[in-house]
């Protein structure tokens, strides 16, 4: 079931929430078992016998869990967490990589095993890394005791389920352990409704329709065919934006729905094409994600405290791993080494600023205009491994946005250019596929304002504090400030009728296949 479908906002949502709350009234436990059912309905809505995985994989890490709080510190208790992180990565290998390293064997070794088709199991990336975290944490001691119902629901949580945010138990286990949870209050359901609204129209105004640009480029480039300067940028930069706005609107939404029963998720996504550097890219982007490759695999491996070199090594290793946890192939590999690379080249950038006296506290703004220009363009370099079919179709966009494959430009124009350039390539043609749709540079154009320029949607709600870990620094113009207002919900309500007229082209999120 898709959050932006006729059958979650107009059936799904209000039965689950009118139980909700109804039996919050008599029993929180009712209440959290209820939810706990509503979510395993969700997710078995897709395909019921994966239902039965995920209970499976709940019931093995919850007596894991329990028995490792006991062992807490033990050499028996680090055989225990051994063994249980390696079936969960067993599980997760086997379904989301298995034929990756056998395609991988066959064509290294000549032979012809074959595996046959295994359907990937949704979320099971999220939910996997979700019980690791809570597998080490109560080998650290650091998880209470729980119960079942609460650590179901932990897992299940709808929201969350599909596509993030990665969960952590002490954010929310004791927020299903208060009774104030599980009664409804306006203000939460005024917030939730708003974000949701507010998601919901990224996803199916903006991301939606600037995405029809995106598979005609990168599809030509599978199937080999030359791509122009312009046509290669346009689908690089159009696909920057869906991917932004898929998420962006899924991450609000998902916040949203759990303000609405009122739960905070951590925040996941803040406006990281703002960053000016790789680090703060991904202190922006999938936030709780590099929250767990920060704490459960970069500094176990020792993150910075064994030197620059080991500190590289162990970034590389955490952007590979990080890079192949998004999808099982080669391009998501490469994805993942070059954010890597470049977070080595940004640590070592600090470091020479640092030892050469370089470093100031307010840099100018030619130098942050540089400097964000410079992280934009790596992102949306590294963005083209990341949506492209295989390496080759990849290097086939790139080297159309290097100019490899011609510049096309108006005959009047290039009668200007002197006699002898050779690159790039400038070639009569009009003005190249790029405009064969009049608005798609007007629609770049206008979602690149809408992500660079203005307040994001947790900013504009930052006086509700709707998401955890954001709002206590935020001070926007007054004006810009979500209220329960007239204004406000005439504005909420024109984008919801926008959205619901265009909600017949059901699409996916895009993060839904990790």
């Amino acid at each position: 079931m898709l959050f932006n479908s006729y059958a979650f906002i107009f059936v799904f949502l209000p039965v689950t929430a009118l139980g909700f709350f109804l039996l919050g009234a008599r029993s929180a436990r009712l209440a959290a078992g209820w939810l706990a059912l509503a979510s395993l309905f969700f997710y078995g809505y897709w395909s019921p016998v994966y239902v039965l995985l995920l209970l499976a994989s709940i019931g093995f890490n919850f007596l894991a869990g329990r028995r490792l709080a006991d062992l807490a510190g033990s050499t028996a208790g680090k055989r225990l967490l051994t063994g249980a992180i390696a079936a969960n990565l067993g599980l997760l290998g086997y379904y989301k990589y298995a034929n990756f390293f056998v395609d991988n064997f066959n064509a290294l070794f000549g032979s012809d095993v074959l595996l046959g088709q295994i359907v990937l199991p949704l979320g099971i990336s999220f939910f996997t890394f979700t019980q690791i975290a809570f597998l080490v944490d109560a080998y650290r001691g650091e998880a209470k005791e729980y119960r079942f119902v609460h650590y179901v629901l932990f897992v299940t949580y709808f929201p969350h389920l599909i596509a993030g945010p990665v969960l952590h138990h002490k954010e929310m286990m004791p927020q299903f352990a208060q009774a104030a949870t599980y009664r409804p209050s306006h203000e939460s359901l005024a917030v939730g409704i708003t974000l949701f609204s507010m998601g919901l129209f990224k996803k199916v105004v903006l991301a939606d329709n600037v995405a029809v640009y995106v598979a005609p480029v990168f599809d030509a480039a599978a199937h080999g065919t030359s791509l122009s300067f312009f046509d290669a940028w346009g689908g690089a930069l159009a696909y920057t934006l869906q991917l932004y706005f898929d998420f962006s609107g899924y991450s609000d939404m998902a916040i949203g729905l759990s303000r609405l029963f009122g739960i905070r998720l951590p925040l996941n996504f803040d406006s990281p094409y703002r960053a000016e550097n790789i680090i703060d890219f991904w202190r922006r982007w999938h936030m709780t994600l590099s929250r767990f490759l920060r704490d459960y695999l970069y500094i176990p491996l020792g993150g910075s405290r064994k030197g620059p070199v080991r500190r590289y090594l162990n970034l590389m290793v955490t952007m590979l791993l990080g890079g192949l946890w998004h999808g099982a192939g080669w391009t998501y590999v490469i994805w993942g080494g070059l954010h890597g690379f470049y977070l080595m080249v940004n640590h070592a950038w600090r470091g020479l600023k640092e030892t050469c006296g370089w470093v100031t506290d307010r840099p100018g703004r030619l130098a942050r205009l540089g400097s964000h220009t410079l992280t934009f363009a790596a992102v949306v370099v590294a963005w083209v491994f990341f949506r492209a079919q295989d390496t080759a179709a990849a290097f086939k966009v790139l080297g159309a946005m290097t100019g490899l494959d011609g510049i096309p430009v108006p005959s009047s124009l290039l009668a200007h250019v002197p006699t002898g350039w050779t690159y790039p390539h400038f070639y009569a043609g009009g003005t190249g596929d790029f405009f064969q749709w009049p608005e798609q540079p007007l629609w770049i154009a206008a979602l690149l304002l809408l992500a660079l320029l203005f307040p994001n949607t947790q900013t504009v709600m930052s006086r509700y504090r709707p998401a955890l870990g954001h709002g206590d620094d935020v001070q926007p113009n007054a004006s810009l400030r979500w209220r329960p207002a007239y204004g406000w919900l005439a504005l909420i309500a024109a984008m919801d009728f926008t959205t619901l007229a265009q909600l017949d082209r059901v699409s996916e999120f895009l993060y839904f296949q990790f």
